[in-house]
């Protein structure tokens, strides 16, 4: 019997073989790929459109929905007890009251702009001549799960296989450098959704990373054996996999598993070196709070992104209290922030500091946000509701204007009522940044015109 017949009987793969040389062209190809050493990833949309303002973008996502009210955005106590119209919140269409709760947090002026900043956020404070606080922020879902989708997609939280905003930008711009991913998540999120690649496909999808010796888990190929029998291995399966090419058509999921399996080949080299945060200077590991039992995480996932960022990775995702709907859901008692808070108050002031130092925050786009706010009112505690209406994010570097404050909410901070920005006019501000045109990211999914952008664009006052 002839090889063809063997492995194609009656016209068909014979299942074990299909695996076998599936899985070695798998690995093939990932180690093939080092000896080819082709050039870098290409953008499929052409970009950049013009030229950018920002190489890197580092999305600070803070999970379960930051209250505003507490933060960045204070409001008077004298509204405290009065009962404010919440008729339409959420799913509930019926006339509805509700009493204000007070703030309890002290707001202090920072910096030689004078913003408020609250004292849950006070080394943030210091750095706030280099942030722009958008206090006009408003998204439609009011739940967790489809509030993160529309935040990290830029539609409707019930509609799915929209590709990730991260993704979005690796598609459009490819990979700066060869041997590390266009886009990397470290921290748990909150949904998968944060990470996926949609219909623009897996090769976009977020690389999960992680601060420490083993920055991606199972990157490594077994312990033991020689390089030169490894080096044999990999000429047999390089083989096999050409072999597999050449009678099968490889699907988009298929070619995405390989080129992930291509980079992590390469990835054995470069990213635990990326990730060794041990490299950096005791100073600079102090501006993160490393050492310090609240900040200690954090403070090395934000010093990995920088390390990233200096590396050439294009969109740098950090998920803070991910899992379930977030720790950042505060129904119970607003002091459940207060930890939160000051587990990443230092490193994200940390982060801002030596980006500056290191002469990267002019060209590194730092965006901290939330999938949505939360109320004025209580839900009969001293907790907080969901407010998607009305909320805070920030950006700095990149050529944002830093010391200034943009939009507003109501006197009780429930909805956006000055320049109100949904979360679209967010990603195009971060494409524009870029020197992606928003406009122009679209691509055609079974004959439809799929899009990022769907209305709105960029927040043109906060450019500098």
């Amino acid at each position: 019997m002839s090889v063809d017949a063997d492995l194609y009987p009656c016209g068909r793969i014979v299942r074990r073989r299909f695996l076998h040389q599936v899985g070695g062209g798998f690995l093939g190809l990932a180690l093939g790929g080092m000896w080819a050493e082709a050039g870098e990833t290409k953008p499929v949309l052409a970009g950049p459109h013009f030229p950018p303002k920002a190489k890197s973008v580092i999305f600070l996502f803070m999970c379960g929905g930051v209250s505003h009210i507490d933060t960045f955005d204070p409001k008077d106590n004298k509204w405290a007890g009065t009962l404010i119209d919440a008729v339409g919140f959420g799913d509930n269409l019926a006339a509805m009251k509700r009493p204000v709760i007070p703030c309890l947090r002290t707001f202090t002026r920072c910096g030689k702009s004078g913003i408020p900043v609250s004292d849950w956020f006070p080394e943030v404070g210091k750095v706030i001549d280099e942030i722009a606080v958008v206090r006009s922020m408003w998204c439609q879902e009011g739940n967790h799960f489809p509030a993160v989708i529309e935040t990290c997609t830029g539609h409707r939280g019930r509609q799915f296989d929209h590709p990730t905003f991260g993704g979005w930008i690796a598609y459009a711009l490819g990979s700066a450098n060869r041997n590390l991913p266009t886009f990397v998540n470290i921290g748990r999120p909150s949904s998968p959704v944060q990470l996926t690649g949609g219909y623009l496909g897996a090769t976009v999808a977020a690389t999960p990373f992680q601060a420490g010796e083993t920055p991606i888990p199972n990157l490594y190929p077994p312990k033991g054996g020689s390089a030169a029998g490894r080096e044999r291995q990999m000429q047999l399966l390089d083989g096999m996999n050409r072999e597999f090419r050449e009678h099968y058509a490889i699907n988009s999921d298929i070619q995405a598993r390989a080129k992930a399996y291509e980079l992590a080949a390469r990835m054995q080299l470069s990213a635990p070196e990326a990730v060794d945060v041990s490299q950096e200077p005791d100073h600079v590991k102090g501006l993160y709070g490393i050492g310090t039992k609240e900040t200690d995480d954090f403070g090395r996932q934000l010093l990995l992104a920088r390390r990233l960022a200096e590396r050439g990775v294009r969109f740098i995702q950090v998920c803070h209290a991910g899992g379930g709907n977030g720790a950042w859901d505060s129904h119970g008692d607003m002091k459940s922030h207060g930890p939160l808070c000051r587990a990443t108050d230092r490193p994200i002031a940390g982060l801002i500091q030596d980006l500056k130092q290191h002469g990267m925050l002019d060209q590194t786009l730092v965006v901290w946000t939330s999938e949505f706010g939360r109320t004025p009112w209580s839900q009969n505690t001293t907790g907080r509701d969901h407010n998607p209406k009305g909320y805070s994010s920030w950006l700095a570097g990149g050529g944002i204007r830093g010391g200034m404050v943009h939009g507003a909410t109501d006197d009780v901070g429930y909805k956006a009522v000055q320049n109100p920005h949904y979360y679209s006019d967010l990603h195009a501000t971060i494409l524009q940044q870029l020197g992606l045109d928003p406009k122009g990211m679209e691509v055609q999914v079974q004959g439809r015109t799929m899009r990022l952008i769907e209305e709105g664009g960029p927040i043109r006052e906060i450019i500098g």
